[in-house]
This record gives C-alpha cells, structure tokens and sequence, in this order.
C-alpha cells in the first residue's frame, strides 16, 4: 500500500521573511539587510512552448515563494548564502560577469545584476541570502522565482524603480530572462519570468509574445479563482528529473526556429490554424521523419487553445476548459514529444478520478502536472495518483494546491 501523500505546503509571508533574516544575520557581520523580498514560482495554465514562437501562454503564480533578504554594497562584490546549500557560500565580482564566466546558482542572481546593468542602470555589489519554498526542480520555475526576488530587490536598494508599475516591470523580467539564457545558460523565452513578476492575486496572466508589443498588450490579466466554480488547482510534482540545460529544450527550439525559416515567417505566430495544412504540406520536401510538421502543428493548436482558455476564465466559464488542458496534454505529449511516463500516468489517472482536465506544466521532461478538481474530489484524485504511481514502482509524487497568488514584491 502506498504511503501517506506527501503535500509540499506555502510558507506564510511573515515565516519567509523571518528565515531569511535570520540566516542573514548568522551569514553575515554587521547591519542587518536592507530588507526581504519575495518572487512567487508558477504553474502554466496552457500555453507551453509557445513563448518563444510568439505566441500565447497563460500562467499564474503560486503561493510558493522564494525569498531573499539583501544588504548593499559600496563595492561590485556579491556574496550569496542558500539556506539549501549553507555551507557552499557563493561569490563573485560584478566585473567579473559575462556569458561563460560563472557558474552555480549564484549565476541566475549575478546574471541579473549583469543584465541591469548591461541596460544602463548603476547597480553596486550585494551580501545576500535566499530561503524558498517553491519546490526545485518540479518544472514550477525556482529558477525564475530566484531571479525576479533579486531583481525586485536589486531595484528597490539601487533605486532603480522599474517595480513601481507594469512598464517598468518588464524591463525586470527582461534582465531576468536574459540572466537564464545568457550568463545561467537555458535557453527559455520569458514565460516564467513574465509569470513571477507580474501576475496578480486571482487572476492569470494571458501573456502574448509577439514582437513590439507595448507592455499593456504584452500581458492581460485574466480573473482566474477555480473555487468560484467548486474547483481546485492541484499541483503533481512528479519528482521525475527535470532539466532545461541538457539540450532537449534547445533542441525544440531549434526546430521551431529551422520550421519558420523553410515557412519564410519570423515566427510561427504568422501561421494561422487557416493556414495550417498549406504550411504542413510547405514543410514536407524538408522534412523526412515529419518532426517540423508535429512542432509546427502543436505551436499553432496551442495558441488556439490558449485563446480559447482565456476566453472561458474570462467568462466565468472555468469548469469548461478540462477539454482544452487534456488536449494540450495530448499534443505536449504526441506532436511536441516532451512528456514522459511520469507525467501521463498523472493526466490519465487524475482525469479517471474526477478531475474535469489535466496537463502536463512547464517545458516537460519530467516536472509536474496540473489537474482542475472539484474541491470534493481533491483527496480521492490525490489517493489515486499516488496509488497509480506505487503500483507503477515509481518514486512517490508529492502534491501543492495552487490557488492564484501575486507576483514579486517587498516585505
């Protein structure tokens, strides 16, 4: 028989910033920090893969947090300590950063200050310690958690204030993304950066990635509370290995990009489902083993799909779009090939129980999935994911409600 289900709560804002004022002060000598601040993790609603074709996605923020407590500096010097790793401290000079020059953790939060910086902004060294609840590795973006807590905090003692509105904002999830694609190394496009910083409470953010867009067209918020419709958010951490660096996401990338190429497009966004078959039959001379045609096939049915789901939340119509996510899924799964045995067991079986939809969250390959249940279901489907996953022989999942929280902030 399977073991009690392990369930991966949220720290209360209060119990974040007491952790890490507290490993600060046994960190570092002197002034305490110059204050705490917080960037959520994030589940996507729907909407993978598209971020970097230009097209749609619509994540939401967890209650999960990462939080930072951070003391400036007169010098470019950065210290780093890690509640998860505390006795690997980590240091660099600001000087000293540029793609290919650091590596550990601490070059997602050196990366950030390297890019604000490379925008123009005067930013100063720091002594910083981080603390976070969001669970590493489950594909729900620790990484961008800790980039945008560091980048808010970054711009509030520098005095930058981006923070202060939504424009600003976006120049911060910029920094941040070019912090993981070119000093961390993974080559994401910006979902879960724009996620971390700038949703809200109660809502989703339909994010749209076409080029040249202001920030208010950029990203829309979209009333999104499951509960009003009897519904919960569940979150499966699948504890499968999970990886943007190791080449398969890149590889996804690359195709997308070779696809819009033979299509003469600047992005797979300037295909239209109208236009889909004429584009597939475009594609067929260059491509023997029909891989472009699946990537191409799943990017343009997504951001329909996305569109579709905004279009419901929007209306009040949460309880309708289980059929959007399964076959999201589905598509993730068959035509963009970055599921895995993990994460369809728990597609499958969460819908078997009760739940109205489910789908695979993030950039795959292991990671977690997302199921909308009724909240009277929630411990049965929770019951049957982990008895779907002993019987299997696999490593337990462990499991998060994700009710839609706010984005990076102070305090």
């Amino acid at each position: 028989m399977p073991s009690s289900p392990q369930w991966l709560d949220s720290w209360a804002p209060a119990d974040g910033a007491e952790r890490v004022r507290t490993l600060f002060a046994r960190s570092f000598e002197g002034a305490g920090p110059d204050g705490v601040w917080f960037a959520p993790g994030r589940v996507n609603l729907i909407g993978e893969h598209t971020d970097y074709n230009a097209g749609l996605c619509l994540p939401t923020a967890l209650p999960h947090r990462t939080y930072v407590a951070l003391r400036a500096r007169q010098d470019d010097v950065v210290r780093l300590v890690s509640a998860q790793t505390p006795d690997e401290p980590w240091e660099a000079k600001l000087a000293d950063v540029a793609p290919g020059t650091v590596r550990g953790w601490g070059a997602y939060v050196a990366g950030v200050a390297w890019a604000l910086a490379r925008a123009g902004h005067e930013v100063r060294g720091f002594d910083a310690v981080v603390d976070s609840c969001v669970p590493f590795g489950a594909g729900l973006s620790s990484s961008a958690s800790l980039e945008c807590a560091f980048a808010v905090a970054i711009d509030d003692v520098s005095g930058l204030g981006l923070a202060a509105d939504d424009e600003g904002r976006t120049q911060l999830v910029e920094a941040c993304r070019r912090a993981e694609n070119e000093i961390a190394g993974a080559p994401t496009g910006g979902l879960d950066q724009s996620a971390a910083m700038r949703c809200g409470e109660g809502t989703a953010l339909l994010l749209d990635f076409r080029p040249g867009l202001s920030a208010v067209e950029s990203g829309q918020p979209v009333p999104f509370e499951p509960a009003s419709g009897g519904l919960e958010l569940l979150v499966v951490d699948t504890r499968a290995p999970h990886a943007l660096v190791d080449g398969q996401y890149g590889a996804r990338r690359a195709s997308c990009e070779r696809a819009a190429e033979i299509l003469g497009v600047d992005n797979l966004r300037e295909i239209v489902p109208a236009e889909l078959d004429d584009a597939l039959a475009k594609l067929a001379p260059s491509d023997d083993d029909g891989v472009l045609a699946r990537r191409v096939r799943h990017v343009v049915t997504e951001t329909e799909r996305t569109a579709a789901f905004a279009e419901h939340v929007a209306g009040g119509r949460v309880a309708e779009v289980g059929p959007l996510m399964t076959a999201s899924h589905a598509s993730l799964r068959d035509d963009y090939e970055v599921s895995c045995r993990e994460l369809d067991l728990v597609v499958d079986t969460a819908v078997r129980a009760g739940a109205v939809g489910a789908r695979m969250t993030g950039g795959g390959f292991g990671g977690s999935a997302i199921a909308l249940v009724p909240k009277g279901d929630v411990g049965r489907v929770v019951a049957a994911v982990d008895g779907a996953f002993a019987a299997a022989g696999l490593t337990p999942p462990a499991f998060l409600l994700a009710p839609p929280s706010a984005g990076a902030g102070n305090g």
